[in-house]
């Protein structure tokens, strides 16, 4: 897998999703999110073209121990564990299979609370069987849908249905993550963007 490829679209894909990311969490959460994406996302590009790291590795880092609010540090596991998987001769969909269950254990999300694990988890399932094109259609079906649920965890629980109507930021994060793998790793495909 080419990771540095991977983070660089990724970091371009929040820099063009920072405006609509950050309306959603307005309606759901702090407004945060979109800030803190791009901010984490810039510093793991600074951080890898430093040296010394993989790009997952420059990201699961940076989002551990640098992004504040509720998904810097869950982000930070899925890509902790992606690093670890790649560096260690694993997949990506065994990295982010192993990111799932370290969030789900953290944070105790399943589907369904509206948060990011709607997009991760039918992307890990979809990976399995399908690969990087599956996975990214999985991870932007889940975050679609996360429009159409009442959010059970995290500061979005707090503002009823105020977001109803619009999906969860924190889902829609994940669906760039695996629309940025995809286009990477299958550039032939016609992977559909989430925002």
């Amino acid at each position: 897998m080419n990771q540095e490829a991977v983070l660089r679209t990724f970091a371009r894909a929040a820099e063009d999703a920072h405006a609509a990311l950050t309306e959603l969490d307005q309606l759901s959460g702090d407004g945060d999110f979109g800030d803190n994406l791009r901010g984490g996302l810039r510093e793991a590009v600074a951080r890898f073209d430093a040296g010394g790291t993989s790009a997952f590795g420059a990201l699961g880092e940076v989002f551990l121990d640098e992004v504040g609010g509720t998904s810097g540090p869950l982000l930070g596991l899925l890509f902790t564990e992606i690093a670890q998987a790649l560096d260690g001769g694993g997949s990506f969909g065994d990295g982010a299979r192993a990111g799932l269950a370290a969030i789900q254990r953290v944070g105790e999300a399943q589907v369904g609370d509206r948060t990011l694990v709607d997009a991760l988890s039918p992307a890990v399932d979809a990976f399995a069987t399908g690969g990087f094109v599956a996975a990214a259609a999985a991870a932007k079906k889940g975050a679609d849908h996360t429009a159409e649920l009442r959010a059970r965890m995290g500061r979005a629980s707090y503002v009823g249905d105020r977001a109803k109507g619009e999906p969860d930021p924190g889902a829609v994060g994940i669906a760039v993550l695996f629309w940025a793998a995809a286009t990477v790793e299958s550039p032939d495909a016609a992977v559909e963007k989430p925002l």
